[in-house]
């Protein structure tokens, strides 16, 4: 195989490692708009519905990080395959569950194999293409990464809407099976990656799943448990910490680790994935946020919401591959730092949301957040993973992206729990006005009750009728502040780390070609 592997056409390769990446991006975000509807088939309350999305993310998050090991135990070309048929069996079985346990049990299995897809798709691309085409390569896999979680939500309310929720799991198959054939075809394990014996790290396993489990589940169960005032989330906040100071102590002890810590000695490395966990927040929370609003605020269904994403990916994709041809010529940093200051920009254009915005006035920021993403997106994994040796390459990928995916499970974290803390704040607020001694107040409750007595009501349930209508009006408008206020936040986030850009080594477009 390596003999013919060097002539295989770097076009085909990347053909063969995006295809898996989207399949398991998109799966990371398609089944949250159908969780309503297998509430109902699957006859599940609100509180365990969501272990659906949860199960997924916990072992997403715990076999990403050690990519790079497990590809060096079986073999990078093995280890592929079996995850792409692993994830495609277990898209089958979770389309085919009875009940909720057998569908969560193979919701942890899809994510476990999907955790391994994208670091080793991305580090078997950045071998394939030579490095002066590193930042192509990148934008290449960025369309990818962007793709998912813009098309999941609108491909997921599209799929549920007019087949059946089980359909968002069956989709996998056909890709899955194309991605298996081309990756036994086209995709070989390069010369010093070759499976050795190793003594396995059994301690660094059980840690990292305890600790990185464990976060995931206070993550995402955070905002519905009241935080620390559960004794569930108290508990798995400790046994988190624990693990995870554990977990440094015996990787940097292990002669072979199953991730490798050393690698955030590079000051550069450690800079870009701190960015990148920012992006990840802010990525993440604003993906979460504008469905929300627009389907709790302005009435827009699911699809129509996801229709207003859109723009944005489309945005993303098509700016992409000139950022990458400009990143092969010029510093990624400043490209970097304008898409940082963009992304900011679209955050406080959205600051200004009001509840009289026309579906246009929530598109074009989102288009505008879309370049900006792709400016940081593609620069950010090139200049981050430019002084990455290849032998330790699937283990950098594998942290970055555990970095990106935890910093969109903190963001989305404190933007759940920021809307319900500023809402009520706001709310409190709000009705302080709304007095017998207010002026606005009494006659906007005069118009009312005088409207309701027009319509056939009586004294009494008009007045009830007038005050009702009055106190909705107050939740939108707390609740329009309070959103208003959070993309101000997300919006400041973009801007409090581009000090950290000035730490981020340019990377050197020369040095020796090493083809896949």
């Amino acid at each position: 195989m390596e003999a013919t592997g060097k002539n295989i056409n770097k076009w085909l390769i990347t053909i063969t490692v995006m295809l898996p990446t989207i399949m398991e991006i998109v799966d990371t975000s398609v089944a949250n708009v159908a969780l309503p509807h297998m509430q109902g088939s699957l006859n599940a309350g609100t509180d365990e519905i969501t272990w659906v999305l949860t199960s997924y993310l916990v072992s997403n998050a715990v076999v990403l990080p050690m990519t790079g090991w497990l590809s060096r135990l079986f073999g990078r070309k093995r280890f592929l395959i079996t995850c792409i048929s692993l994830f495609t069996v277990a898209s089958f079985l979770c389309g085919a569950a009875p009940n909720l346990a057998t569908l969560i049990f193979f919701r942890i299995l899809q994510g476990a194999a999907g955790g391994a897809l994208i670091p080793n798709s991305q580090a078997i691309l950045l071998e394939t293409f030579p490095p002066r085409e590193r930042g192509m390569a990148n934008a290449i896999f960025g369309i990818g990464a962007m793709f998912g979680p813009i098309i999941g939500p609108a491909l997921g309310g599209w799929v549920t809407d007019n087949l059946n929720w089980r359909w968002i799991f069956y989709i996998n198959i056909p890709i899955g099976i194309i991605a298996v054939i081309m990756a036994y075809y086209f995709i070989y394990d390069p010369s010093y990656l070759k499976r050795g014996k190793m003594k396995i790290d059994y301690l660094g396993l059980a840690f990292l799943t305890t600790g990185l489990g464990a976060l995931q589940v206070v993550l995402d169960k955070g905002q519905q448990d009241d935080w620390f005032n559960s004794s569930f989330i108290v508990f798995f906040s400790l046994v988190s910490a624990v693990s995870i100071i554990m977990l440094i102590y015996v990787e940097l002890k292990h002669v072979n680790p199953i991730i490798n810590l050393r690698l955030f000695k590079d000051i550069s490395f450690s800079a870009g994935n701190l960015v990148m966990f920012m992006v990840g927040f802010c990525l993440y929370s604003s993906i979460m946020l504008i469905p929300l609003f627009l389907q709790t605020l302005m009435g827009y269904d699911a699809t129509l919401a996801g229709m207003v994403l859109a723009p944005g990916g489309i945005a993303t994709l098509i700016t992409m591959p000139f950022v990458g041809i400009i990143i092969s010529r010029y510093d990624g940093r400043k490209v970097v730092f304008a898409g940082l200051l963009i992304g900011a920009a679209s955050m406080f254009i959205m600051q200004r949301f009001t509840l009289e915005a026309s579906y246009w006035d929530f598109v074009w920021p989102r288009v505008v957040l879309g370049v900006g993403l792709a400016m940081i997106f593609v620069p950010l994994t090139t200049v981050t993973l430019a002084s990455i040796s290849r032998e330790e390459m699937g283990n950098a990928t594998g942290m970055f992206n555990l970095l990106r995916n935890i910093g969109g499970s903190v963001g989305i974290a404190i933007a759940a729990t920021l809307i319900a803390r500023y809402g009520q704040f706001y709310q409190n607020s709000l009705v302080a006005r709304v007095t017998p001694y207010d002026t606005a107040a009494r006659m906007k409750l005069a118009t009312l009750k005088q409207a309701a007595i027009t319509q056939g009501m009586d004294l009494t349930t008009a007045d009830t009728f007038s005050l009702a209508l009055v106190y909705k009006d107050v939740q939108r408008q707390a609740s329009i502040l309070s959103y208003n206020r959070i993309f101000w936040i997300v919006g400041l986030a973009f801007i409090v780390i581009m000090p950290f850009l000035l730490l981020l080594k340019r990377p050197r477009h020369d040095g020796p070609r090493e083809m896949h």
